[in-house]
């Protein structure tokens, strides 16, 4: 099967740092495939995305999306990109549908308008994300929900065949995680879209995606959600919690290792640099 996006041992380091941003990556993403990048704030996720939209060069290592170039997907209008919502962008004066023609707007010359076929695409973009009621007020004035619909939109009137999205749950409640994980899964059967979806929260990884690559500066899983061990997860966000309670070794139990009731084993964190020791009670873990 083909690849949307092919990474082989993908290294980068920002200049002046002694400590590479992601190191000796390797994964792929069929087509058709939601790969959802689950790691810590700081773990390298922004970097990869920066890198595969050819932001930043590979020194080392190779990226191919779609079959070619990071530089070349982006003149071709082979990726859409939808960044975490920036509160500047907010306070524009424009409303939605112009912030959804945006993205087409910035591949037609400066001093030109946008043609018939361009703002089709971005009519047919606005009501595939179910815009259209609400698509026409001031973008400061939209919720949360429909704030990211409008950016979906306006990531999508290229018509890419991959989507890269940053974040796009931030802020949004649980029911409105699940609802997007459901309209994410429509998009793509409609569209054969592939997506890499780059968040910090678990329930968006695992209700929104096919796969998971556990990044945190490099690769720790790349598997089902269901492969998302406690063990795996432990590893990937040692660093958060090291940052509040020092180094920590974590040794979290397997799921066959939970008892009968169902209630896990605990997990024993042993916290390197006073002695202490903090086991929790059975059913606290």
């Amino acid at each position: 099967m083909a690849s949307a996006l092919a990474i082989t041992n993908l290294s980068f380091a920002y200049p002046g740092s002694q400590t590479p941003a992601i190191s000796d990556i390797s994964l792929r993403v069929q087509m058709g495939e939601r790969l959802g990048v689950l790691g810590p704030n700081g773990g390298g996720k922004s970097t990869l995305l920066k890198l595969v939209l050819g932001l930043l060069p590979a020194p080392r290592g190779t990226i191919e999306v779609l079959g070619t170039t990071p530089q070349q997907a982006q003149r071709e209008g082979l990726v859409g990109y939808v960044a975490q919502k920036q509160e500047a962008e907010l306070r524009f004066p424009l409303s939605g549908r112009q912030v959804a023609a945006l993205g087409v707007g910035l591949r037609t010359r400066w001093w030109q308008r946008l043609g018939s076929e361009e703002r089709k695409a971005v009519d047919d973009a606005i009501d595939l994300v179910g815009a259209s009621a609400f698509v026409d007020k001031p973008i400061g004035e939209m919720s949360g929900g429909q704030v990211q619909r409008v950016m979906i939109a306006r990531a999508l009137a290229t018509k890419p065949s991959l989507l890269l999205l940053d974040e796009p749950t931030v802020g949004i409640d649980p029911a409105g995680q699940q609802q997007f994980a459901e309209f994410l899964s429509s998009l793509v059967r409609q569209l054969r879209l592939s997506v890499v979806l780059v968040s910090h929260d678990l329930r968006t990884i695992a209700a929104g995606c096919d796969r998971v690559a556990c990044l945190s500066r490099t690769l720790h899983a790349h598997t089902s959600p269901q492969g998302l061990t406690p063990q795996v997860l432990a590893e990937v966000f040692r660093h958060d919690v090291a940052a509040i309670f020092g180094d920590l070794h974590v040794h979290a139990h397997k799921p066959e290792e939970c008892d009968v009731a169902g209630v896990a084993a605990p997990v024993s964190l042993t916290v390197r640099g006073n002695g202490a020791t903090n086991s929790p009670p059975r059913g606290e873990a």
